[in-house]
């Protein structure tokens, strides 16, 4: 699938443990997310570069998205 399909919008980006943790919590209530990896910077990350993690869904299950990447925020903030 090609990240440029209008039908895909960018919910999350943020480090790998993130991504994964709320790619979890979209997959358990149904929702198909897909994780494109960023390079911050366009740097090597063995020269100092950060790989980010974007979390793209159907912009038909965007709402419920966004709740579950709000209430994953709110949960690690509280930590």
């Amino acid at each position: 699938m090609a990240m440029t399909d209008s039908n895909y919008i960018k919910i999350f980006t943020g480090n790998l443990v993130n991504a994964q943790h709320i790619k979890q919590n979209l997959e358990d209530i149904g929702i198909n997310a897909v994780i494109k990896e960023q390079n911050e910077s366009n740097l090597n990350p063995i020269f100092g570069g950060h790989l980010l993690q974007e979390i793209h869904v159907h912009k038909d299950e965007l709402d419920e998205a966004v709740k579950i990447v709000e209430s994953v925020r709110s949960n690690q903030e509280a930590l």
